[in-house]
């Protein structure tokens, strides 16, 4: 585990049940602990603009901690959105609906928004991450083997660029792989840096 002065003043704790977060942030080189799950809802306001729903709901996730931080603790927690054609995509109920997910994003290019929250005893900072992702066209049975395969019913969109969909249906992306794939670690990297 690479040892730097983020890790040793601050005991981080990861709000997440996503393993590609936990991933990218042990990869970052981070010593952390797990919350336990965080009891919210995720809603947001039906007059929201679609850029601003990832961040309202990490915000919504680290006001629902519900244990007060020490001067050490760091929470952390995220959201991830993709909107496509305006429509804001959270991750699917079903098969239906995921593959109409994805037939709204195939031979376009829609948006993927990661917001990020980092709280503290005393400070608290959220910022969104944005990525354009234009997809090929993919056929029926493409989007059908996919959903099949990989069952992303836990992703955002109802992908996850880190997979064979991502291999063969992305053509390329404008702005971070990682906010794709859900946690922006370079973003989170800098921010934990400023902290006091």
């Amino acid at each position: 585990m690479i040892k730097n002065t983020i890790a040793d003043k601050f005991q981080i704790i990861l709000a997440s049940k996503s393993p590609r977060r936990r991933q990218l942030l042990a990869d970052a080189g981070f010593e952390f602990t797990l919350a336990d799950n965080i009891d919210v809802e995720e809603v947001y306001p039906a007059n929201l603009a679609a850029e601003e729903v990832a961040e309202f709901l990490s915000n919504l996730k680290a006001d629902a901690y519900p244990t007060a931080l020490v001067a050490n603790e760091v929470l952390i927690t995220s959201d991830t959105v993709v909107v496509a054609e305006g429509e804001v995509l959270g991750k699917p109920t079903d098969y239906e609906d995921a593959f109409r997910m994805i037939r709204l994003m195939s031979g376009k290019m829609h948006k993927v928004i990661t917001a990020v929250c980092i709280r503290t005893a005393t400070q608290k900072i959220s910022f969104s991450d944005e990525c354009d992702v234009f997809f090929d066209d993919l056929t029926d049975e493409e989007i059908a083997f996919y959903i099949n395969h990989y069952k992303p019913y836990d992703k955002a969109g109802a992908y996850g660029i880190q997979e064979w969909i991502g291999y063969v249906g992305i053509k390329k992306i404008e702005g971070s792989f990682f906010t794709v794939m859900g946690f922006p670690i370079h973003r989170v990297y800098q921010e934990l840096k400023k902290l006091q």
